[in-house]
């Protein structure tokens, strides 16, 4: 269904339903902050990796009969309502337009294989299914890039999670030129991400409606303007594959991103005491231990935790000492979201 797609959208025929499966991501430069919140337009650039063993898989099935007086939404076996299924059929909504046909109704079905809205990207590979799986479905031809665009309208960073690997979400200026594109293949560098849960709870402002407050933190103009060096230095460390070059980057950026939302108006305050735990943990084992670990933590309590392969397992068992820790996560880099043969329904 990756075809190649000009300014405007072409046309394939419809197979009315499709599943589509995408990898969350963990951004290195994160995304905090809108220019233009119709569109999503971010203040920045942002890097991620697109983690390969947590992900969404979603099926989308557009109702040609008219069965439907309005689209279905069910998430992790829930039927949802409200403001969840109304960004669902805002998304859609933009898709039937591309497609040139706002008659259809669709029944979406939506599974993820870790918790939602608590700071592990969900918002990124939910959208990012649902635009690949919707897309297809339609019988709409676009490549990545226009995928990327369509992505960014629902959640900014499910923009990434089209892509595998190692990925920059170029700001850009505009609708057409705010999209991603990949810096390196998941193959290129196998890093680890060990997912510390502190939290399973939906928290409480989501980061949709925090982007709109950044603008409103003394700190963030500080932040952004100390992000070109920092996008230098992580596209070089990616290259070379180098964790202690990446590392310190990260954790300056997530500890300054969070900065701006605990100085927003008002305040946000996603951290709580395991996750305090975590990072105190983290930089002891590594400065008096020597072990080559590094945080970030996206707009949530939950902690990523980055490393190499070697030194996964012994990770894992120092984790389990810690009372805050309720799980943990791991994966590496994965693939860009793809149409799968099951269907959910």
């Amino acid at each position: 269904m990756f075809r190649s797609s000009q300014s405007t959208s072409q046309s394939i025929a419809p197979q009315l339903k499709a599943t589509a499966r995408a990898g969350s991501n963990i951004a290195f430069i994160k995304y905090w902050g809108v220019a233009n919140p119709r569109i999503n337009l971010p203040l920045n650039n942002s890097i991620s990796m697109t983690l390969g063993a947590l992900h969404t898989t979603t099926t989308v099935e557009w109702d040609a009969g008219g069965r439907l007086g309005a689209d279905e939404v069910t998430i992790d076996g829930e039927r949802v309502e409200g403001k969840k299924a109304e960004r669902v059929t805002q998304h859609l909504d933009l898709i039937r337009h591309l497609a040139g046909d706002r008659r259809y109704r669709a029944r979406v079905v939506s599974r993820n294989n870790f918790p939602m809205a608590s700071g592990i990207a969900s918002s990124a590979s939910a959208f990012a299914a649902l635009t690949v799986a919707a897309v297809a479905a339609i019988g709409l031809a676009l490549d990545r890039t226009r995928l990327s665009a369509v992505a960014r309208h629902g959640s900014g960073s499910a923009s990434r999670s089209i892509f595998g690997g190692y990925v920059e979400w170029e700001r850009g200026n505009d609708d057409a030129t705010s999209v991603a594109r990949q810096l390196f293949p998941a193959e290129h560098w196998n890093l680890r991400d060990v997912v510390v849960v502190v939290s399973t709870a939906e928290k409480a402002v989501s980061s949709q409606n925090g982007h709109t407050l950044a603008l409103t933190s003394p700190f963030n103009a500080a932040r952004i303007d100390s992000l070109y060096t920092a996008l230098q230095e992580v596209r070089a460390a990616i290259t070379l594959r180098d964790l202690n070059r990446l590392g310190p980057v990260i954790e300056q950026d997530a500890l300054a991103m969070h900065a701006v939302m605990m100085t927003s108006k008002p305040s946000l305050l996603y951290w709580q005491p395991g996750t305090l735990e975590v990072l105190q943990a983290v930089r002891r084992w590594r400065e008096q231990d020597g072990l080559p670990v590094y945080f970030t933590i996206d707009a949530g309590p939950n902690v990523h935790l980055i490393c190499e392969p070697a030194f996964e397992r012994e990770l894992l068992r120092r984790l389990q000492t810690l009372s805050g820790v309720r799980s943990t996560l791991t994966s590496g880099p994965g693939d860009g979201a793809e149409t799968v043969d099951q269907h959910l329904f």
